[in-house]
């Protein structure tokens, strides 16, 4: 089982679209904020308008209530364009490196969106020793693989991260995956595979014990 260190963390959480964090890790952010008082978050949206970074601001203050100081950065990389822009990787090196979180969230490079797997490989190629874990999203691609790290979560912090989902990213309710009951089902599935009653799944590629 992997301990984190005692005491405040810095979390970075990145996400290449407003509501991949709170997707991917928004159970886990809940649980981390309290058994580590004083932790700060930094979160990392790469593309979007003006409405979906309003979407992602509002979640942001509801999911990360707890933390000591909570900052946003946004990019407007073109949405599906990721892999044909080559000053994302400036983001990485000028804003986002100088941070030096403790935990890095980000997306698994088995990812099939073409986004999200930029993201992933330039969260390695920037941060080469530091603790990262790559969260899953569902969607039509249809791409959950096999996680190696689990977090048990107990019904607050489900509760809270669905709620959050529901409340604030409106713009993706159309979207008839974007359901509480496909996010709860994910979180059961993998509570299943970690002995809990609920949990997020993570890919830990590298671990330095």
């Amino acid at each position: 089982m992997l301990h984190l260190p005692d005491g405040p963390l810095r979390l970075l959480c990145l996400g290449a679209h407003s509501d991949d964090v709170e997707i991917g890790c928004g159970g886990t952010l809940v649980r981390l904020l309290a058994e580590h008082p004083g932790s700060e978050v930094d979160v990392m949206v790469f593309s979007g308008n003006d409405a979906r970074e309003q979407e992602a601001r509002a979640a942001a203050e509801d999911l990360l209530g707890d933390a000591a100081a909570v900052r946003m950065h946004f990019g407007r990389f073109r949405d599906g364009y990721f892999p044909f822009d080559p000053t994302i990787k400036d983001a990485f090196e000028t804003t986002l490196k100088p941070l030096a979180p403790d935990v890095v969230f980000t997306h698994t490079r088995a990812d099939r969106h073409q986004d999200h797997r930029v993201v992933s490989d330039l969260t390695w190629n920037t941060f080469r020793n530091h603790l990262v874990l790559e969260y899953e999203i569902p969607k039509w691609d249809g791409d959950p693989g096999q996680p190696n790290v689990y977090v048990p979560l107990d019904e607050a912090a489900v509760a809270r991260k669905l709620d959050v989902l529901m409340r604030h990213f409106g713009s993706q309710r159309s979207k008839r995956w974007f359901t509480r009951s496909t996010f709860e089902g994910l979180l059961r599935l993998r509570g299943i595979e970690a002995g809990a009653a609920m949990a997020e799944a993570f890919y830990g590629r590298k671990l330095i014990l």
